[in-house]
């Protein structure tokens, strides 16, 4: 740690994922962007790095329970009928990815919009329905991040340089400290995943969960001590 204008300020890996401050948020882990069957598996996305990063992102939300850490799952939304779309937001669906219909990824209510069977909420877990790729837009994640006296947000989940780079840079502008697991993220394109990493660690913390998980794991005996 040091002091920059009179303010401490997290240098120290064991600092910035403290239990007492941290959350883990897990972004998107939906059958549509994730599982065989779901639409972008059916439009024929190269699917091959998702399972590591599932496994991966399964292992942080046990240690992060185990430890005390405020687990958050992360669920888009879509309405039909463009009730929650605007022209704008179509345009991203749709004219960048080559498609002329409305699309209906992880449409409200659906099996595509469910969490994979691996990443499924339990407990004192959190869940957050977003509707933009930041998992901050038009939601309380922030209110409650902050009721929970969160100062690190540790982000997993998909896809890599779409919700988990807007959700990691908005937890930076809102002024929590970003960690993004870079073995916990994945996306359909090996090019656009090497390129989000190396733009995302010009800005902020990017690590692997091997440098997480001891810090968290440190705390369970602790915890477990009987009094």
């Amino acid at each position: 740690m040091i002091t920059i204008d009179n303010q401490q300020v997290f240098t120290e890996t064991t600092e910035l994922v403290d239990p007492a401050h941290t959350a883990l948020v897990v972004i998107d882990p939906q059958n549509d962007f994730c599982a065989e069957g779901g639409i972008f598996a059916r439009a024929g996305k190269d699917m091959s790095s998702f399972p590591a990063a599932i496994r991966a992102c399964a292992r942080l939300v046990d240690a992060a329970r185990a430890a005390g850490v405020q687990v958050f799952f992360i669920q888009n939304q879509k309405l039909s009928h463009g009730r929650s779309t605007s022209p704008a937001w179509l345009r991203f669906l749709t004219v960048r990815n080559g498609i002329t219909e409305e699309p209906e990824v992880c449409l409200a209510g659906s099996w595509g919009a469910e969490f994979v069977p691996e990443l499924q909420p339990a407990g004192r877990d959190i869940v957050v329905q977003k509707w933009r790729s930041s998992a901050f837009v038009g939601t309380n994640l922030d209110m409650l991040l902050r009721t929970n006296r969160i100062r690190t947000v540790v982000c997993c989940g998909f896809i890599t340089q779409g919700c988990i780079e807007s959700t990691a840079r908005d937890a930076g502008f809102y002024d929590y400290y970003p960690v993004v697991v870079e073995d916990a993220v994945a996306n359909h394109d090996p090019d656009l995943h090497a390129a989000s990493l190396l733009v995302q660690r010009s800005r902020y913390d990017v690590m692997p969960s091997a440098a997480i998980l001891p810090v968290w794991e440190a705390v369970v005996p602790q915890l477990r001590a009987p009094d």
